[in-house]
């Protein structure tokens, strides 16, 4: 067995969203999914897109995948890694998959001089958090994350 891990290129837009509806059923969220192959290609490989994805592969076939972005530490004045989704397919779970995407992310870090590696779980994912806690990552428990979205942030940005 061989995993590798490689950037996303559009051929690849599918594949993703085959990992993101799959993440979504398992976050009991799928309702939730209003990304199409369109908005997703031009989402991550259209002109001017900030976000970037990787492919983690076993044999040539695609398991997993990670998309992420840089964002900025005004307390470091530096950028750093933040990991919006993590995937491996369930009957790959437990090859390893995971730790490489996690640990590709993390040279990425250090090869962009970024000051962090970040990203969020939902507070009942017992086996990912142990994943994270096993390479060492700590939750950030002072912190609590906040979201406008849909018909409130319209409602708020209209005042």
């Amino acid at each position: 067995m061989t995993l590798k891990i490689r950037d996303a290129v559009r051929a690849d837009a599918a594949t993703i969203l085959r990992f993101i509806r799959e993440l979504a059923v398992y976050e009991k969220a799928e309702h939730e999914v209003e990304a199409t192959i369109e908005t997703l290609t031009e989402s991550l490989f259209g002109e001017g897109s900030v976000t970037h994805a990787l492919i983690c592969e076993k044999d040539g076939e695609a398991i997993g995948s990670a998309i992420w972005f840089f964002n900025y530490s005004t307390w470091q004045a530096r950028k750093g890694v933040y990991l919006e989704d993590l995937y491996v397919t369930p009957t790959a779970r437990g090859l390893g998959a995971g730790k490489a995407l996690l640990r590709r992310l993390a040279e990425i870090a250090l090869e962009n001089n970024c000051g962090r590696f970040e990203w969020s779980v939902l507070d009942w994912n017992e086996p990912t958090i142990k994943v994270y806690e096993a390479i060492g990552a700590q939750p950030m428990k002072e912190w609590v994350r906040y979201r406008l979205s849909g018909e409130k942030l319209s409602a708020f940005a209209a005042g």
